[in-house]
């Protein structure tokens, strides 16, 4: 039942967006009883974060063991992510209208962006590099991707996802202040 149901939740917010996707329009494109879904995911939020989740688990670009190569494999995949049809509306869902749904929704995306990105860090840290503090990479990188997604900013492509993480990697006084911090 979660496979077609999150299959129906993908090919549904690209046609309606995610401020209108309902468990029941869901449950009837997946074929199953709305009840199901209801009793499983309870929200249509909560059905949305579950799919953000499972895409991020299935879709992570593998590590090949140079940080900043896997920086850039992952901001390249989190550019990809919110431009893919549909994707932005993901993240739409997280700021939810209720004031307490879209504390946890941004919560979580918050964490499963966090932790595409301290994968590549913790394997740096394993390898015994310096590598930039998670916050730096969110404030650098991320930041910046979700904004120029969100806002249609042209030009935000592959080449300025791996310009980001040039930047960030660049030696330099602000980069060296930041290598070894976490």
């Amino acid at each position: 039942m979660r496979t077609a149901v999150h299959r129906a939740v993908v090919a549904h917010v690209p046609e309606v967006g995610a401020d209108k996707v309902t468990i029941p329009a869901v449950a009837r494109r997946a074929g199953v009883n709305p009840s199901s879904v209801y009793r499983r995911w309870g929200t249509a939020s909560a059905l949305l974060a579950d799919v953000a989740d499972r895409r991020q688990d299935e879709e992570a670009p593998e590590l090949l063991g140079d940080l900043r190569e896997d920086l850039e494999r992952v901001a390249v995949w989190t550019l990809a992510d919110l431009s893919r049809p549909g994707g932005v509306a993901f993240f739409r869902a997280d700021v939810a209208p209720d004031v307490d749904e879209r504390r946890a929704g941004l919560r979580a995306c918050l964490e499963r962006v966090s932790a595409r990105f301290r994968a590549p860090l913790d394997a740096a840290a394993e390898r015994g590099e310096a590598a930039p503090p998670l916050e730096r990479v969110l404030d650098r990188v991320v930041a910046p991707l979700y904004f120029r997604v969100v806002f249609s900013v042209p030009g935000t492509d592959e080449r300025y996802a791996r310009g980001l993480v040039a930047e960030l990697c660049a030696p330099g006084p602000d980069a060296a202040g930041d290598r070894g911090r976490r």
